[in-house]
């Protein structure tokens, strides 16, 4: 049980120890659908392909390619998604 909300509390807060500071320059029409696809739907399972649009559009920071490649568990509320969708 601890493991999972561990889990759970790293989708939604990140590392905040070493916030991420979103480019607005990352943020294409590809990213925010498949962001906004993700939240509606709460399907999270387009991450990985959310990592190759962020890394497409220009994103090379490790720890939000990490975290959308990594196997979650992603939930409504993920640091990345919300960012991308102006919810932080």
């Amino acid at each position: 049980m601890r493991i999972a909300i561990a889990g759970i509390s790293r989708d939604i807060f990140g590392n905040k120890t070493c916030p991420v500071a979103f480019d607005p320059s990352w943020l294409t029409s590809t990213v925010t659908t498949l962001a906004r696809q993700m939240y509606d739907s709460r399907d999270f399972s387009l991450m990985p392909i959310l990592a190759d649009a962020l890394q497409d559009s220009g994103c090379c920071d490790d720890q939000v390619l990490t975290h959308c490649r990594g196997p979650g568990p992603h939930v409504r509320g993920c640091f990345c998604v919300d960012a991308i969708l102006g919810k932080e």
